[in-house]
């Protein structure tokens, strides 16, 4: 939803629960925790809460007094380290909008030092916390939660690698993976990540989707708006292009490139379709490797073998 309609929203008071399965690759469930919750309570079961977390995500008001929610930071990490120590501890530094960049840089230093202080205090050396700033009136939410997703897909290697590929042998400047219905990343390739190019990337899927409701279900409103079909090239007055292409009905690949690389359109438009096709065999070892891992102890090692031979196949094609 946009910022504004978050107005509405009441506070949470309970645990809410979301799960979320926009695809092959983006399937858990959210839980959404009110803050004055006591983890030390004797009736809440911690067991069951951390024991199959992947993520937990700790926010943080920047605008308010938060030494009380560092208190309340050290306290949670201290208990859901001790039932699962694989979590996934992030620090979402919330609500920087309108204030300078100074004031962030200096929130986040001090919450830096204060949080890990607490843990080594508390004898926590061997936890690492990730922070973030974030804001709903920018696309930083939506960057930091693509970090965290991100760190949960276990054929993370094997997208990245393909992504590398795929912008070496096509001319390319930076593409993403997105998952279209939350618009977060699953995957990106080695060169940084400018937010500038990915709010860019975030609204090019907002006007194609847009444009597909208006004009391309005219005929049969059954028709999802992003199909096979879907494609977009936006040529923009700084010289370069952005290219959108549809990888399944949940995912889209979107490039920046240079008005002079697009030139060889063809060699991208052949590169892509082996690079989907990648895709496609990694997802279908996914689902390979769910089944084995009930029947073959060493069902780990098959699945790294056969996504190896993947990203060989498409070495060998583009």
């Amino acid at each position: 939803m946009s910022p504004n309609e978050t107005l509405f929203i009441e506070s949470t008071n309970k645990i809410v629960k979301d799960d979320i399965n926009n695809n092959s690759f983006v399937q858990f469930q959210i839980w959404d925790f009110p803050g004055q919750i006591d983890f030390f309570d004797p009736t809440f079961d911690s067991d069951m809460i951390f024991g199959g977390c992947g993520a937990l995500v700790f926010v943080i008001d920047a605008q308010d007094d938060y030494n009380e929610a560092l208190t309340k930071l050290n306290q949670t990490v201290t208990k859901a380290y001790k039932v699962n120590p694989r979590i996934k501890f992030e620090v979402f530094i919330h609500k920087v909008d309108g204030v300078s960049d100074d004031f962030k840089m200096e929130s986040q230093r001090d919450i830096h030092t204060k949080a890990t202080d607490d843990l080594l205090d508390a004898g926590l050396e061997g936890v690492h916390l990730n922070f973030h700033l974030t804001s709903i009136y920018d696309h930083s939410i939506f960057e930091a939660f693509s970090k965290v997703v991100q760190k949960l897909i276990p054929q993370l290697a094997a997208l990245e690698n393909l992504l590398n590929l795929f912008i070496h042998n096509s001319g390319i400047e930076k593409a993403f993976l997105f998952d279209v219905v939350s618009k977060i990343y699953i995957a990106t390739d080695a060169t940084p990540v400018d937010m500038q190019s990915y709010e860019l990337c975030c609204d090019m899927i907002d006007v194609v989707i847009d444009l597909s409701c208006i004009y391309g279900s005219r005929d049969n409103p059954d028709v999802p708006a992003f199909d096979n079909q879907s494609s977009s090239i936006i040529k923009m007055n700084n010289s370069t292009v952005l290219y959108l292409r549809e990888v399944n009905k949940f995912l889209a690949l979107v490039c920046i490139i240079r008005e002079e690389s697009f030139a060889r359109q063809g060699v991208i438009d052949y590169n892509f379709l082996c690079f989907r096709e990648a895709i496609t065999q990694v997802f279908e070892l996914r689902f390979k490797h769910q089944k084995l891992q009930a029947l073959e102890p060493d069902a780990d090692n098959v699945s790294d073998y056969r996504v190896d031979t993947a990203l060989s196949s498409i070495n060998g094609s583009v």
